[in-house]
């Protein structure tokens, strides 16, 4: 009961929005900040009631639906998806509680960020095939019109490429879900009894088919190189918190589906593939730090830097899936690569908040623009290195926890990948060191002389998160320990 609470609280919490006219702005945003916050009170109850000794999954709750076609009603956790929904249920609150220009239309947009929460939610929470794919399309639909509706530069061009691309990739997954489904002697969407059941395992072109199906969808959804197009103009164009929802959430859904369906569900297919998958990963590593480091866009940069992560994300997740003796480092791999999205989800999520502030105060994302802003803005300054110091790496911060992991795994099974994959550390922290530079240090511009410091809300969520980055690196043994009883299950499984 915990985890529908979890999810449909913000469902309810739009209803409210839409069909109450009489709210004013201020009153719109602290209904949306209550309702998220109860929504993350929930996910941090089901945290503590959260056995990582226990059955793989937990919480579970089950009502019949379509029993003809084995639908139902299913929720339940194991420690990876618990561990991502809480992050995207942070994430979520921080970017309600962010100050945004509304453009005169609050309980609109609010009302859009609670849908949006409630569907994102649904995703990781659901155990049922048939409705994890109705809330991974529905997402796309609260995405839509947060940047087409209050977007900047060319909103609806860019929300119709997302939509479009994305839609394309969710309804070849929806053909190997079919596929998947048909399998079984007695057709059924649990995903407990699939991933039960392997009923694919050992299969030859059937299995490839449904395993290119899953993996088309979700590499979009990540995105994977070179199925990133639709990305970085998306998020150039977005408000600055439904950039971090679509950084910090929208593209764990690729990953967290890829450990979900391919890698639970198909693990002998998978395992055929793992080394041209990790090797795709590998490409999205140094193709999205280099591109990024090329970027004069603010927003451009960091949105290439996403694709650079999740690379990290996806190899840990191949090599998780490969024909190696090695289990603990597989499991390490499989472990690193859920950190990495609670920390991508984190650090990601503050960087593009943080421009948001930016746009909300000069209108421009043009590097070039700015300078000397440490005297000027210093808190801004010092959160901003914060989460760049956490995305390049910096022991200490969320950011290391993962990528040692992930590289620590990848290194006993693929070394010649990890040693490449290595670069694209060097090159990430050459691109963030070289944004901190052009923003911060140097002579102020006369233009920016009046650019004002962070506010109270700003600070205070932007200071939320790092201290969850900061938390996370030094004292990281909370959130392994969960993770770590999915990871060891998946793989003993396999």
């Amino acid at each position: 009961m915990i985890l529908t609470i979890a999810w449909l609280l913000p469902l309810l919490g739009a209803l409210v929005l839409i069909f109450s006219s009489r709210w004013s702005a201020a009153g719109v945003r602290l209904f949306g900040v209550i309702i998220a916050a109860l929504s993350l009170g929930m996910l941090v109850w089901a945290w503590a009631g959260f056995d990582p000794g226990g059955p793989l999954f937990q919480h579970v709750q089950e009502v019949p639906w379509v029993p003809s076609i084995g639908v139902a009603y299913r929720v339940g956790v194991d420690g990876i998806a618990l561990a991502v929904a809480t992050m995207s249920a942070l994430v979520f609150l921080a970017a309600i509680a962010y100050p945004v220009d509304t453009k005169g239309q609050p309980r609109q947009y609010y009302a859009w960020m609670l849908f949006l929460m409630a569907t994102s939610l649904a995703v990781f929470l659901v155990l049922d095939l048939l409705l994890f794919y109705v809330f991974f399309d529905l997402s796309l639909v609260g995405m839509y019109f947060l940047i087409g509706r209050w977007g900047h530069g060319k909103p609806q061009l860019s929300a119709l490429t997302f939509f479009l691309y994305t839609f394309a990739g969710s309804l070849a997954m929806l053909l190997a879900i079919i596929g998947l489904y048909l399998s079984l002697d007695s057709p059924s969407f649990d995903m407990r009894l699939i991933i039960q059941q392997q009923p694919l395992a050992g299969d030859g072109l059937y299995a490839g088919l449904v395993f290119l199906g899953l993996m088309l969808g979700l590499a979009i959804k990540t995105p994977l190189v070179p199925l990133h197009t639709w990305l970085p103009q998306a998020h150039v164009d977005a408000p600055g918190p439904a950039s971090a929802i679509l950084a910090g959430v929208l593209l764990k859904m690729g990953t967290y589906g890829m450990v979900r369906l391919p890698l639970a569900m198909l693990p002998d297919t998978f395992e055929r593939y793992a080394l041209v998958v990790a090797t795709i990963a590998l490409v999205a590593i140094l193709y999205g730090a280099l591109v990024a480091l090329g970027q004069s866009n603010l927003k451009r940069r960091i949105a290439y830097t996403s694709i650079n992560h999740m690379g990290y994300t996806v190899l840990g997740i191949a090599v998780a899936a490969s024909f190696s003796d090695h289990l603990a480092a597989r499991q390490l791999a499989l472990t690193g690569a859920t950190v990495e999205m609670v920390a991508h989800g984190l650090i990601t999520g503050s960087l593009f908040l943080i421009c948001g502030s930016f746009w909300q105060r000069t209108g421009e994302y043009d590097l070039d623009y700015y300078g000397g802003l440490a005297h000027q803005a210093p808190l801004l300054t010092g959160l901003t290195v914060l989460a760049a110091f956490a995305s390049l790496g910096m022991p200490g911060l969320a950011g290391f926890v993962a990528e040692f992991q992930v590289f620590a795994g990848t290194f006993a099974v693929y070394p010649w990948l990890a040693v490449c994959a290595v670069l694209g550390i060097l090159i990430t922290a050459a691109l963030f060191l070289d944004l901190l530079r052009r923003l911060f240090f140097g002579r102020l511009p006369v233009h920016l002389g009046r650019f004002s410091e962070l506010s109270r809300a700003e600070w205070g969520v932007l200071g939320a998160l790092g201290l969850a980055i900061v938390v996370i690196g030094v004292y990281p043994g909370f959130l392994l320990k969960v993770i770590d009883s999915a990871s060891a299950l998946l793989i003993g499984g396999g």
